[in-house]
């Protein structure tokens, strides 16, 4: 999709090759598969322990460095220039919190740490990097880093009488985030961004930028029927959704594979869930393995719904890839690496599953 969806932007917007986002795209995939196999699937979730404080301080200081060496993109200030590949601290960033409330939580559980204020420590870094993000400005971004780390607590098995703490605590520590954010002299959003909070009945608005693109991926969608024109043959992409193969991929599948192909994409992404749910269930003995599998399925359904809901004008579109479809590196990169931590959960599961089968011989 990639390819049929880049072709003609990659040539009459970039001057590049018709396969020069595709070439680009599965050289990320098969180094992503490369790191899982040869890195993840060799390493017990134990052992993430001993990365935690160099991961930690690495993304805090990517996340502050971008303000001095960060390219600007679309008004955000949320790259690394490598040369050959364009690095985005902020999908690290979701990808280190994950694995540090993890860590930090299974930590916690084992020692029995009742401390109020020693339980929100992970909150107290997931609201760094929220505000870290959002300066970029990048609101979209933190708000799924926001979202994980509150689906996250949601399945922490705290002792009932802290919960309520907890909560009040956790109301404190959004309102403090809030107000640095609107008096820390930052923009938290642009201009641009500020106009997409006009999004209800984009087609009305088709002549402007708060109504173009998304009224062209309805016309997309519209224009696949329930079969589809066939696979390349979308006239969309024709530079009327000028970034077809990120953000705005998944109308240009509807219009070329059909409506049934979109609901079969959603079904697939139904099943993913539920697996990743499954193995959580199976991983409820280790908090650490519960903890990374619910963060991947937080992961992964943010990024699906608010991509989804922003390209059908339901909320503000805010430039939120969709899970294995959307042009990327370095989401493309974290989401792979989650599915394989998932991967060595699910191998983890079954080995535990083997040994007190084996004790009760």
């Amino acid at each position: 999709m990639i390819l049929s969806a880049s072709s003609v932007s990659a040539v009459l917007r970039y001057k590049f090759s018709s396969y020069h986002f595709f070439i680009r795209q599965l050289v990320v995939v098969l180094a992503s598969f490369f790191i899982g196999i040869l890195f993840i699937l060799n390493f017990r979730t134990k052992k993430y322990e001993f990365f935690m404080p160099f991961l930690s301080v690495g993304i805090v200081g990517a996340l502050v460095g971008l303000f001095f060496k960060g390219i600007i993109a679309n008004d955000a200030q949320s790259w690394y220039d490598l040369g050959f590949f364009n690095l985005q601290p902020a999908e690290f960033a979701k990808t280190i919190l994950i694995l540090f409330m993890a860590i930090f939580y299974d930590h916690s559980m084992k020692k029995k740490k009742t401390n109020l204020y020693y339980n929100l420590i992970p909150l107290a870094f997931a609201g760094i990097l929220f505000v870290l993000v959002a300066m970029q400005p990048d609101l979209g971004g933190a708000l799924i880093i926001a979202g994980i780390a509150g689906l996250i607590f949601l399945t922490i098995p705290f002792d009932k009488k802290n919960q309520l703490k907890l909560f009040k605590a956790i109301g404190l520590l959004v309102v403090l985030a809030v107000l640095f954010l609107l008096y820390s002299g930052t923009n938290l959003l642009n201009s641009r961004q500020m106009s997409r909070l006009n999004f209800k009945n984009p087609c009305s608005r088709y002549s402007e930028d708060t109504g173009y693109q998304v009224c062209n991926g309805f016309i997309a969608i519209h224009n696949g029927g329930l079969f589809g024109k066939g696979l390349g043959n979308s006239t969309q992409k024709y530079l009327y959704l000028p970034e077809a193969h990120t953000d705005f991929i998944f109308p240009i599948l509807v219009e070329e594979l059909g409506a049934l192909a979109g609901i079969l994409v959603l079904i697939g992404y139904i099943f993913i869930l539920y697996r990743i749910l499954k193995i959580a269930r199976n991983a409820r003995g280790n908090v650490r393995n519960m903890i990374l599998c619910y963060g991947t399925f937080a992961y992964i359904f943010l990024h699906l719904i608010v991509n989804l809901m922003g390209i059908l004008a339901l909320i503000p579109l805010t430039g939120v890839p969709i899970p294995f479809l959307t042009y990327g590196g370095s989401y493309t990169l974290n989401l792979i690496i989650m599915l394989f931590v998932v991967q060595e959960v699910a191998i983890e599961n079954n080995k535990a599953k083997i040994e007190r089968e084996m004790a009760k011989l």
